[in-house]
């Protein structure tokens, strides 16, 4: 309460008008929606009146995505001491080599030393995407003369979550640009875009420097360290799906490879998308509190596991992909993550009930297409689910026009 009398007392009649920073109110009530409530409420009677708001939504997805962040900070840190305690591997010359080594070693039985060290490379992420997209947002609300909207809450901790934790800084800030700037605000901001901004300022970095963001090669903090990743390992063939589900099917840079292993997450990849696990915790709170669309999300997973499902029974000779079963394409890669927070984007995605399980299960089916026809992308949800995106009004439209169509048959129109 002493902080916010303060502000409201001391520092907001300054930004407010006639205050000799009016013109910069914009920046103010940014960071003060992020500490608290938005104080203006709806005063008409037109309205519904709800308990949540849109700044409610967000910090709910934030909730939901905190599990997978919080174990990709330690998962980071683990695969890097891994390969320096047992293969031999120096850490990344730096100052997050100096602030590791000084505070807790390179241990991989010490979760403290995992754990810092994963976020030495996450906690600059964070902060560098974070404040690039409040830059982008403030001043294009600024230039409008409206308020920020809290949309970017959201964007900015799932960009986070699906870049490789060795980018260079300077690149996370100019995708986090590309994204926000192309990705929504040309369209008119929050609410507007009809293409999901996190994954457009992704597939920006993928098409530009695709040395960096290549999925053909993992992501592990340490000097020298080069492998494939699971994706890359089963398109060379070397993984065994008849090793079951507890049994090893492959070895990617020193772990064994099975099916629970790369479910509960200890492999290398993109900082928060390896933890089948915990995406699901976090699609478990975004569906109880109905935010999230079950559709989409059973949609994509039935759309994805009928082609594997299909491409099993096809079956080829010089091509290994057409074997992975259904559940080894949920738990390896981006799916799972793509399917719980990015496909279910409110904005990007269909509107319509039935156009919610359409858009879903062509994302689902445009994965597995990608993965196993397309060998210069070994990922595919990425690009599935910006189709999609793309796709999401046609699909309104034509199952609106199905609707009226039905109602003019029932009344005789």
């Amino acid at each position: 309460m002493g902080l916010r009398k303060y502000i409201d007392d001391k520092i907001a009649p300054h930004f407010h008008k006639g205050g000799k920073y009016e013109r910069y109110y914009v920046f103010y009530e940014m960071f003060d929606t992020m500490l608290y409530s938005p104080s203006s409420t709806t005063q008409t009677s037109a309205h519904i009146r709800d308990g949540i708001d849109l700044k409610r939504v967000m910090m709910t997805v934030w909730f939901a995505a905190l599990p997978a962040l919080i174990f990709g900070m330690f998962n980071t840190g683990y695969q890097a001491n891994l390969q320096i305690a047992e293969f031999g591997y120096d850490p990344i010359p730096g100052w997050r080599t100096d602030i590791v080594a000084l505070f807790a070693g390179f241990d991989p039985a010490s979760w403290y030393s995992n754990f810092l060290h994963g976020a030495v490379y996450y906690v600059p992420i964070f902060i560098v995407t974070y404040l690039g997209g409040f830059i982008w947002e403030g001043l294009f609300a600024w230039k409008r003369g409206h308020e920020v909207n809290e949309g970017f809450f959201v964007t900015g901790i799932l960009f986070t979550l699906i870049l490789p934790p060795t980018i260079p800084l300077w690149m996370v800030f100019v995708g986090i640009s590309f994204g926000v700037v192309v990705g929504k605000e040309i369209f008119g901001g929050t609410g507007k875009n009809f293409l999901n901004p996190a994954l457009v300022g992704r597939a920006f970095l993928f098409f530009a420097y695709p040395a960096h963001m290549s999925g053909d090669a993992v992501w592990t903090a340490v000097d020298g360290f080069s492998g494939a990743t699971a994706l890359a390992l089963a398109f060379e063939g070397g993984l065994d799906y008849s090793a079951g589900l507890t049994g090893v099917a492959g070895t990617m840079s020193g772990v064994d490879l099975t099916w629970m292993q790369t479910s509960l997450g200890g492999i290398q990849g993109s900082i928060g998308e390896t933890s089948l696990l915990l995406i699901g915790l976090g699609a478990l709170v975004l569906l109880t509190t109905k935010i999230a669309s079950w559709r989409i999300m059973l949609s994509m997973l039935l759309g994805m596991a009928a082609m594997a499902t299909l491409f099993n029974m096809i079956g080829s000779d010089t091509n290994p992909m057409f074997d992975m079963p259904w559940y080894w394409h949920l738990s390896l890669g981006g799916f799972a993550f793509g399917m719980v927070f990015m496909a279910t984007d409110p904005v990007s995605a269909s509107m319509t009930n039935t156009g919610k399980l359409i858009f879903g299960a062509l994302i689902g089916i445009m994965t597995v297409l990608i993965r196993v026809i397309n060998p210069a992308f070994p990922e595919g949800v990425m690009l599935a689910i910006l189709f999609g995106n793309l796709c999401a009004p046609l699909i309104d439209h034509f199952v609106v026009q199905a609707n009226i169509r039905r109602r003019m048959q029932r009344t005789g129109a």
